[in-house]
């Protein structure tokens, strides 16, 4: 049974450089039939996580980030700028072929 990410989940985000943060999903942009099943590939998830620069602080604590239309692992090739569940690998990250 496929399973698709619903607000409050706990999902690992990859950042643009292959980072990973710890999120929780805020929305989901993605189809679900009457069965309560994806439809085509997981969709695009809103998330939410604290920051990994430890500048980013406030009177309450390290700063959150949000973004939005993050794609998941599932047929996303880069090393970054995806989500994936926290039992699954990250795609591994890879030198580019020109520069």
């Amino acid at each position: 049974m496929a399973k698709y990410p619903q607000v409050g989940d706990a999902v690992v985000y990859h950042d643009e450089v292959a980072q990973p943060h710890n999120a929780l999903v805020t929305a989901y942009h993605g189809q679900v039939d009457e069965a309560g099943q994806p439809v085509g590939n997981v969709g695009c998830i809103n998330l939410v996580f604290v920051s990994g620069d430890p500048a980013r602080k406030d009177p309450y604590g390290r700063q959150i980030e949000r973004l939005s239309s993050i794609a998941a692992r599932e047929g996303w090739y880069a090393h970054g700028h995806y989500w994936r569940w926290p039992e699954e690998e990250p795609i591994p990250v890879k030198a580019p072929s020109r520069t």
